[in-house]
């Protein structure tokens, strides 16, 4: 599966000038919602991540995700692999279950994201979960920005990647892009301005 096609395709993988939610800059970026926008692509896309936890015999009793941009992702990959989906939200900033959802002792919980750059927001959501009771036994996304190691990439561990090592990770394909520092960005530099995407109407 050409992943980064299917992006190119979406007009999802956008070039330019941006400021992502680590507050770097960088001159691309992965806008997965208009991937995943065509239900037939996000079932695609879902499935074929599916195959891969399902081959590392993973056992898992629910896929947890975190909003806003994990939502549509983590809900395909629960119905590719038939078991519940729940979700994960910021309440005054902190990432909360809500809505009703309980985890009960020992739930075995697969964090799932559209992207995963370093994985602080999966993680985030990944200790509310652990605050109910639950187990994280693994980290899946469609796209893996390069700095946490996937299963089946040569990709090795970046410092600043949060996901626990002791856990798989699971990604349909590696995005290495460069990013930079706001007061080392080139872009800056060049008299551009950083935009966030999802926000002021992009």
């Amino acid at each position: 599966m050409d992943v980064k096609k299917i992006y190119m395709d979406a007009d999802a993988l956008l070039e330019g000038h941006f400021k992502l939610s680590s507050g770097n800059h960088s001159q691309f970026y992965l806008q997965s919602a208009k991937v995943l926008e065509d239900p037939k692509t996000a079932k695609l896309l879902a499935e074929a991540l599916a195959v891969q936890i399902r081959a590392s015999g993973l056992e898992i009793d629910t896929v947890c995700a975190p909003a806003l941009g994990g939502l549509i992702a983590g809900f395909a990959l629960a119905t590719a692999l038939d078991v519940r989906f729940i979700f994960a939200e910021r309440v005054e900033g902190v990432m909360t279950i809500r809505r009703g959802f309980e985890v009960k002792k020992d739930e075995k919980v697969l964090m799932c994201e559209d992207i995963i750059t370093t994985g602080g927001s999966a993680m985030e959501a990944a200790f509310a979960v652990e605050a109910l009771g639950g187990i994280i036994v693994g980290a899946a996304a469609l796209a893996n920005r390069g700095f946490c190691k996937r299963e089946n990439s040569d990709i090795e561990t970046k410092p600043n990647c949060k996901l626990p090592l002791d856990i798989p990770f699971f990604a349909l394909a590696d995005f290495t892009f460069e990013m930079y520092a706001p007061d080392a960005c080139p872009l800056c530099k060049d008299g551009s301005e950083a935009i966030k995407p999802g926000s002021r109407g992009n």
